[in-house]
């Protein structure tokens, strides 16, 4: 049994920029992509297990770019994620939907290769070395062993806009005891003036640059799994036959569960400045990036 496991997902890989990996592209000096940075982060934070969230039709792809390297350096395991991969009794309903049905999905199909806490990521996210620390540091602790707990780790909006575009960010209310309280996903949200606003129409509305963020970063305990499946027979009770594009989100589980108060969300903080490829154009500052950090010393210049 491992210590702590890092799931990273990666199932959407491609989808956002119409076919093709972008988010597999070279960022690093030595083709480093955005997971390598992240793996090597969890890695040394204590993470000692890798499962990586895919579809089967990428996985020749992801393992050549990415997989096979990883796996001559500590224990990796898959997890697919088709459309298809839900209870018998809905297979019929749904044979006219091709998209896979969301984040709470993905981590449903580990169910089976992760038996530690574990931590879930975005495969195209760049989230810096404090983030895993503070997760490894809170998965680890036994004070947390309370079961209907687990903890997210938050990011500053100000440190998540991107220079190319509009973005999506879970707004979370945080009380006086560390606590989520409350967690609103928030679409169209840009840099404006010296801090952010919610662009809709002509219309800014100012938000406040100094926000706790989600950024699909949890950690979790495999009790969780038993939780999504109850959770996620219920959505597809309740989703129509001819919705092909409602999605089971790890945040809207995780906001209604803490609604009906059926658990705790203790909320960690990194400070650090988060960065992603949200759009193509995002690349190029991904790249200027890191190499900022490599040369303050943050990196090696080959990371493995």
């Amino acid at each position: 049994m491992s210590q702590a496991t890092l799931v990273v997902m990666a199932a959407g890989i491609g989808s956002r920029f119409g076919g093709g990996i972008k988010q597999l592209e070279p960022v690093g000096p030595n083709g480093e992509i955005i997971m390598d940075y992240s793996i090597y982060d969890a890695m040394e934070a204590g993470f000692d297990k890798v499962v990586f969230v895919i579809r089967k039709d990428l996985e020749e792809d992801f393992k050549e770019i990415i997989g096979n390297r990883i796996e001559k350096i500590v224990d990796v395991a898959y997890a697919f994620q088709e459309v298809d991969d839900i209870p018998e009794d809905y297979k019929e309903v749904f044979k006219a939907r091709t998209k896979p049905w969301g984040t709470g999905q993905a981590i449903l199909c580990c169910k089976d290769v992760v038996d530690s806490p574990f931590l879930v990521i975005n495969a195209d996210d760049y989230y810096g070395k404090q983030a895993y620390v503070e997760a490894y540091e809170y998965l680890q602790n036994e004070r947390h062993d309370a079961e209907d707990e687990i903890c997210m780790v938050s990011f500053v909006l100000r440190n998540t806009l991107s220079e190319n575009g509009a973005v999506t960010r879970g707004l979370c209310q945080v009380d006086d005891n560390g606590y989520l309280s409350e967690i609103v996903e928030t679409q169209n949200i840009e840099s404006y003036r010296d801090g952010a606003a919610i662009h809709e129409g002509d219309c800014y509305k100012e938000v406040d640059a100094g926000s706790s963020v989600s950024m699909n970063m949890w950690g979790l305990k495999p009790n969780f799994f038993s939780i999504l499946e109850n959770g996620f027979e219920e959505f597809l009770r309740n989703t129509e036959a001819d919705n092909l594009k409602s999605e089971y989100l790890l945040p809207t589980i995780i906001g209604g569960l803490l609604e009906e108060k059926k658990i705790s969300v203790k909320v960690l903080t990194s400070k650090e400045k988060w960065f992603g490829v949200t759009y193509k154009e995002d690349k190029e500052s991904v790249v200027t990036e890191l190499q900022k950090l490599i040369q303050s010393g943050v990196y090696p210049e080959k990371l493995f």
